[in-house]
């Protein structure tokens, strides 16, 4: 069985990976879902200094704490950014890589150079949509049950990750054998040509699923298969 780290997107937390967890943990499989500084039921702790490097730097001595290795780690969405940093901090405690729809940036690229959010709703420390945007698009393809629970665990996320280049010097020269990329069809965001970068940048398999940008909400035994089978 393998042990698997599952890392959330923007405005997010752990939460949002309830539904694959619960499939991949029945298969005996060790899952970990932890929400990421700033975030979810740790939102009263945002501060200016969280950073993708940051986040990255906390689930690196995560896995050094708990002497984790060979894990699979896959994140999604801006949990993409995460993961390549965290690949880059800590390569000896990971086997494979899982990208499901998510961003993978170069080095000094910034989430705006491939990410338009007209509607963003920016403060001095935290970025997020409106509830009307929420409701009519980033959701809107849920189911009206999931919709209302996903919405009410929403929270705004550190401003500094949607915002700042990404510092990853050493990630794209690296050997990523067996990282797989999992393109959402009825997604917009990150757009298909930046999943494709990644894929022939990494030598990665690539995977579809018919569903939006929540595939975990959407499709979650379609992607636990693809994370862990």
């Amino acid at each position: 069985m393998a042990t698997i780290l599952l890392i959330h997107g923007a405005y997010q937390g752990g939460w949002i990976w309830t539904r694959v967890a619960e499939r991949l943990r029945a298969k005996g499989h060790l899952v970990l879902v932890p929400s990421l500084d700033g975030c979810a039921e740790r939102a009263a702790a945002n501060r200016p200094g969280i950073t993708t490097e940051s986040h990255a730097a906390e689930l690196a001595q995560l896995l050094f704490m708990e002497d984790l290795r060979d894990l699979i780690a896959c994140g999604t969405s801006t949990g993409g950014m995460v993961l390549c940093k965290l690949a880059e901090l800590a390569p000896d405690r990971l086997g494979r890589l899982v990208f499901a729809d998510a961003l993978a940036l170069q080095h000094g690229e910034a989430l705006p150079d491939i990410v338009a959010r007209p509607t963003a709703e920016n403060t001095e420390l935290t970025s997020g949509p409106s509830r009307a945007d929420m409701e009519g698009r980033l959701f809107a393809e849920l189911d009206p049950a999931t919709r209302a629970w996903t919405i009410e665990r929403v929270v705004h996320h550190p401003i500094a990750p949607m915002v700042a280049p990404v510092d990853l010097p050493r990630f794209w020269s690296m050997p990523w054998q067996g990282a797989r990329v999992v393109w959402c069809r009825r997604s917009q965001n990150p757009p298909v040509a930046h999943q494709r970068r990644l894929q022939a940048a990494l030598g990665a398999s690539w995977h579809e699923l018919d569903t939006g940008h929540y595939p975990m909400l959407s499709e979650p035994t379609a992607l636990a298969g693809l994370i862990a089978d």
